[in-house]
């Protein structure tokens, strides 16, 4: 069973409680399907989310979810695009159970409500390519406003449903019982309303479904609140993470200038797939020859391109050039993305697109089994936040969608499956934790582009993790030597929690010294597997001032979620 670390953020007493069997933590594709199934299984259920219901990372998802649909098309040719995408690295149980179970898992989507994009001479649902895929397997809805339609569908079955929803809510950290078995969590709700302030959720089965944490860097596709909450609230709770080092930069984003920061215009890979070029600022198209797919090539080999070629030519950008597409084609296949370009002084009808990698995804997280279970007893994790296996040590484009909805499923049969048990006390927990002052985000986020962005080095991560390091001594000196930390507050939480997720992805990031996937080091250009396939298990260490302890697994294959992970061949190593 799993130790907690006895670390918590430091926050006023819970001054409200609910009671239920389930708290799910998330309100994107992963976390609305759990909360459908384990309501539609008897189970109450409770919904806490970080904003409005749908304003979750899956409302921005644009090109769509894959599933072998279409004519032809089998899952083992999906499992086979996707182990060619992972690197070496994915989980071949995992894959199969996505690939094998994903096609009725969107057919129960449609049935729920959401609506994609249909032939009109066949009525049957349109399919389009993406990177990385050999057939034409991605089902779109709304040109490119797939992750909007699947968001407005499950929002509306939820409300349907009745299921209690808490939103504008900040989970803190998981309640444990004197066992370390899961007990709910605590949360903080911004703004007023019925909640309001620091309260609690008490559940024996905690689903996190919080999304990524893209911001953990300057430029990413992600939306404000993916501060890798559920990642740094399960290493808290001492449950383990896997994979974090490989962080999917997404090829095409709209380059805004050289000091654009946050959310960044994605460019969906759909628009490659209907036949836009990656072009230099000669017009040449350089991902020729690159690959057997070129621009269609997986997205690590697709952005790595594309840096090289900037790295080159001096360039802060390259170009997407479909002006081939005409404007009739533009406004009925891509009305998204058109706006969003045309709104920043871009008509890719009659120009090309200026873009550059950003992060975008994040292809481990809080390690689970084939059941969302995670190492902390009572406590589930699926969508971005999860570490499943499927992914390996690069994300397959428009997997993601599907691994949230497949996994949701099979999380609420894990639990429908349990008798329904009401949850032990939590015991409450010091915060012996700093806080990080709320400034400390941006500093994260510069240290983590300057040092572990899509080109890595030793160099540039030793720095990195330095830097960091010193942004949490310093905040540890000020607490244990004066009793100082941070206002508690929604921007110091985040902070501190951004703040955990890049010092374990710059440990593991540090460690891995090959090239795999999206993980690119400059100092080690090759892929070495004879001494790196295998995985980097993390977790925080409850003793030496934080530390964190990083284990190589023994071989390619996850170790299972039930057993200890040191092996004499293994070794861990506190950082």
């Amino acid at each position: 069973m799993a130790a907690g670390t006895g670390i918590r953020l430091h926050a006023p007493a819970p001054g409200w409680a609910l009671d239920a069997d389930v708290v799910v933590v998330g309100s994107g594709v992963a976390g609305l399907t759990a909360a459908l199934r384990c309501a539609a299984a008897g189970r109450r259920t409770v919904v806490v989310t970080k904003a409005r219901l749908d304003d979750g990372s899956t409302r921005w998802a644009q090109g769509g979810i894959a599933a072998a649909l279409g004519e032809g098309d089998t899952p083992e040719q999906h499992l086979d695009d996707t182990l060619v995408a992972g690197a070496g690295l994915c989980d071949e149980a995992a894959v199969r159970l996505l690939v094998t179970e994903g096609p009725d898992a969107v057919r129960r989507l449609i049935a729920t409500g959401a609506v994609f994009d249909t032939s009109a001479e066949t009525g049957e649902i349109e399919l389009t390519r993406e990177g990385g895929h050999h057939r034409r397997r991605i089902a779109h809805a709304g040109g490119d406003a797939t992750g909007a339609e699947i968001s407005r569908a499950l929002v509306e079955a939820v409300h349907a449903a009745g299921i209690e929803t808490v939103e504008n809510a900040l989970v803190l950290d998981l309640l444990q019982d004197a066992e370390g078995r899961t007990a709910g969590v605590t949360l903080h709700v911004m703004g007023e309303g019925q909640h309001d302030g620091v309260g609690a959720v008490h559940a024996p089965a905690v689903v996190l479904a919080t999304g990524g944490m893209g911001q953990v860097f300057s430029a990413t596709t992600n939306p404000s609140v993916s501060t890798g909450d559920g990642v740094a609230l399960a290493l808290r709770a001492g449950a383990e993470v896997s994979d974090l080092e490989f962080v999917q930069f997404h090829p095409t984003v709209l380059f805004l200038g050289p000091d654009a920061e946050g959310q960044q215009p994605l460019v969906s890979e759909a628009v490659r797939g209907e036949g836009a070029h990656l072009v230099d600022g000669d017009g040449v198209r350089f991902m020729l020859g690159q690959h057997e797919l070129a621009e269609l090539a997986p997205r690590d080999i697709v952005a790595k391109g594309i840096m090289r070629r900037m790295q080159e030519q001096g360039a802060q950008h390259m170009y997407l050039d479909a002006r081939h597409f005409g404007a009739a084609m533009w406004e009925q296949r891509f009305p998204t993305i058109l706006a969003a370009c045309r709104a920043h002084g871009i008509d890719p009808v009659t120009e090309p697109i200026p873009v550059a990698p950003a992060a975008h995804y994040a292809s481990g997280g809080v390690r689970t089994d084939l059941h969302g279970r995670t190492t902390v007893p009572g406590l589930y994790a699926c969508g971005e936040v999860a570490c499943t296996g499927v992914h390996g040590a690069n994300r397959l484009a428009s997997n993601s969608l599907l691994e949230g909805l497949v996994f949701a499923e099979r999380i609420a049969a894990d639990i429908a499956a349990r008798p329904p048990a009401g949850s032990g006390p939590g015991i409450p927990v010091p915060a012996t934790g700093p806080l990080q002052p709320a400034e400390a985000r941006f500093e994260v986020q510069r240290i983590m582009t300057d040092g572990a962005g899509v080109l890595r080095s030793a160099g540039s991560l030793r720095a990195a993790a330095e830097a960091l390091e010193d942004l949490y001594a310093a905040a540890l000196t000020d607490l244990e030597t004066h009793g100082k930390t941070a206002e508690p507050g929604v921007d110091t939480w985040e902070a501190t929690n951004l703040l955990c997720v890049a010092r374990v992805l710059v440990a593991a990031a540090l460690r891995r010294e090959e090239t795999r996937g999206c993980h690119w080091r400059e100092d080690h250009p090759d892929r070495d597997d004879a001494d790196w396939r295998r995985h980097l298990v993390v977790r925080l260490s409850s003793t030496r001032r934080r530390a964190l302890v990083v284990t190589p697994t023994a071989g390619a294959d996850l170790p299972s979620v039930r057993h200890p992970l040191r092996t004499a061949e293994s070794p861990s190593q506190e950082q």
